[in-house]
């Protein structure tokens, strides 16, 4: 059962999240230089419901992670590791016990990080709210992604690729994937070919059937799941002073943005939730 949708809450202004430390606020008791930083946040879903999310940046680790969890139970979470230019999204769905499905279902995508999708790892730790109970909501919605995942990564050698992936992905060790062309990027920068293999594939001149139209729980095809960031901080925001002669950081652009993932399952029955045609 879907929780009651929570109207009437207005978003808060985007400037009430401010970068703390560049306009001269401490960063918190017990925080060094470097130290780790989490950020709660009260979102609005795209279907108006409201969630929190945690915000985590690691300067250190020059990584960011984000997690939510969705109005039926699943929970998403997001690294992205700026230092191995690599993201990670993972699912946890709650399975459907009738259906003879676990207790939960655990799917990673593991796609290159580009660095101007979201804010760099140091921007994210000094990220304070003034107003902890307001609501906030994107001010830019980027378009919908489809990714068409035709790899996998090898969990025994996952670290290689990204020292996050072995503990992100831990629930969902024979459902890692990726994209050929996000591997080549990764085999540029050195990483060893071990990491990853090929997604079996159908026949020439034959497409594998979406799992949706397939009345045959054991048979193969070809899986979708989405997922969406509801909120995130995607870009720094400068100011103009006449006591500075340059820009300085004042900060932050959220956005929302929507992903389609597309991989091949041995057995429908791994993908329920993709009944519908």
């Amino acid at each position: 059962m879907r929780p009651p949708r929570r109207l009437g809450v207005p978003p808060a202004p985007p400037a009430l999240l401010l970068l703390a430390l560049l306009l001269g606020a401490p960063r918190g008791v017990g925080a060094g230089a470097g130290a780790q930083a989490e950020l709660r946040v009260r979102v609005r879903l795209p279907d108006g419901q409201v969630t929190e999310e945690s915000l985590q940046a690691d300067s250190d680790a020059d990584s960011i992670g984000l997690e939510l969890r969705e109005p039926d139970g699943t929970l998403v979470s997001f690294t992205a590791d700026f230092r191995k230019d690599v993201k990670i999204f993972r699912a946890l769905i709650l399975g459907e016990l009738e259906k003879g499905q676990s207790q939960f279902q655990a799917l990673c995508f593991v796609t290159r990080l580009h660095h101007n999708e979201i804010i760099p790892s140091e921007a994210m730790a000094k990220l304070r709210q003034k107003n902890p109970r307001a609501v906030r909501q994107a001010e830019e919605v980027r378009a919908l992604e489809q990714l068409h995942m035709d790899m996998t990564v090898n969990f025994s050698q996952g670290g290689l690729l990204s020292p996050h992936l072995r503990n992100v992905c831990a629930e969902a060790v024979d459902a890692i994937y990726t994209r050929q062309e996000d591997v080549r990027f990764w085999l540029e920068q050195g990483v060893d070919s071990s990491v990853f293999e090929a997604l079996p594939r159908a026949p020439e001149d034959t497409e594998l059937p979406r799992c949706g139209q397939v009345g045959d729980r054991g048979k193969p095809c070809t899986c979708r799941y989405g997922l969406s960031l509801a909120w995130y901080p995607c870009l720094l925001k400068y100011c103009h002073s006449r006591d500075r002669p340059a820009p300085y950081k004042c900060g932050i652009r959220s956005c929302q943005k929507s992903y389609g993932f597309h991989f091949y399952v041995p057995q429908k029955q791994l993908c329920l939730w993709d009944e519908d045609p």
